[in-house]
């Protein structure tokens, strides 16, 4: 990866373009003729962030460049690479094509999540992926309101909460549908749940959701798989879409049910 990230930003340069780099990632490659700047800073001065690395590193930066709708170009660096589409090895030649205009932009809708506890909020996040409730060594219970209708309570492991990108990743595992990210909905997925009739659900994204914690041991809420909030007894959650999104570059001849067909394996 060192070796590419000093390949992309060397031609890059020879195009005069302005090239920065984010200054952890330039310290771990040794790269040290270069400008950089913080993930924050990047946001406010780049026109378009290339994000080398596998999914969980899109995912992370996708969260931290949100307010600054600065697109984003994925090379894939990790396995399936359901967000970074690029092959290293053709990375140049792709990027090259993309800089004269030759590509899909994609919006991709986030989760706005807030935790409430005795009516307080004690924590606020995005989500590119999911939003996941999950216990820890017994059965979590717990109850979903959809615009302010009551839905179910359920005996589970735990229920995903997903954005169409997530459902290519940890609702997939757990036997929820693949929704195309142009559809606008979020996924209900209950997580290896005691009763078999719980069966996952899809709603209109303008939904509001409020899932209520009423009884279990220990239990955490997990934002993208990336950091986790502690929960308590009586906690609500509360899940909508977001007012902002996240833009995806794919080459001109990207296909989405063709990544599919070559992640998932498909005849």
């Amino acid at each position: 990866m060192q070796n590419d990230l000093a390949d992309l930003a060397q031609h890059l340069s020879a195009k005069n373009l302005e090239v920065w780099l984010e200054e952890n990632t330039a310290k771990h490659a040794q790269l040290k003729h270069y400008k950089t700047l913080s993930l924050a800073e990047i946001g406010k001065t780049a026109d378009l962030a290339i994000v080398m690395g596998g999914d969980g590193t899109m995912l992370s930066v996708a969260r931290s460049l949100m307010e600054a709708d600065v697109p984003l170009v994925g090379v894939n660096r990790g396995r399936f690479g359901f967000l970074t589409d690029l092959r290293a090895e053709d990375m140049l030649a792709e990027i090259d094509r993309m800089l004269t205009g030759e590509f899909i932009k994609e919006p991709r809708m986030l989760l706005a999540t807030q935790v409430l506890r005795q009516g307080k909020v004690i924590h606020t996040s995005y989500a590119l992926n999911d939003v996941v409730i999950k216990s820890g060594l017994r059965l979590i219970e717990l109850e979903v309101e959809i615009d302010h209708k009551f839905v179910y309570k359920q005996r589970s492991d735990g229920l995903i909460l997903s954005t169409p990108t997530g459902t290519t990743a940890y609702a997939l595992s757990a036997g929820g549908p693949i929704l195309h990210p142009n559809l606008e909905a979020i996924s209900l997925v209950p997580i290896c749940p005691h009763t078999l009739s719980n069966r996952p659900i899809a709603v209109n994204s303008t939904s509001e959701i409020v899932v209520s914690l009423v009884q279990f041991d220990e239990a955490q809420l997990s934002i993208d798989g990336q950091f986790q909030v502690t929960l308590a007894v009586g906690d609500q959650i509360l899940v909508s879409r977001a007012e902002k999104t996240i833009s995806l570059l794919h080459p001109s001849e990207y296909c989405y049910f063709d990544m599919l067909r070559n992640k998932l394996n498909w005849g």
